[in-house]
């Protein structure tokens, strides 16, 4: 018996942004590692990558993150 099922139907409502076609999709189509979401609208998940790159941004300028002279530098030295 499997432990999780796959789900291929999503439920009416919830939108995602497929990484690979570039495209807004209804429920889930494309594999789980390609898309981001689920989103409650179409408009959201239109602007996921907007809302990612200002995510991304929040957390590297975090200083939470950062509570070290030399973390977050990114340059490869430790």
């Amino acid at each position: 018996m499997a432990l999780f099922k796959r789900r291929t139907v999503g439920k009416p409502g919830e939108w995602f942004y497929c990484l690979e076609h570039r495209k807004v999709e209804e429920g889930p189509q494309c594999r789980a590692a390609d898309r981001l979401g689920p989103y409650g609208t179409r408009e959201e998940a239109e602007h996921a990558m907007e809302t990612a790159h200002e995510r991304n941004v929040e957390w590297e300028t975090d200083p939470k993150w950062h509570d070290g002279p030399d973390r977050g530098k990114g340059d490869g030295e430790d």
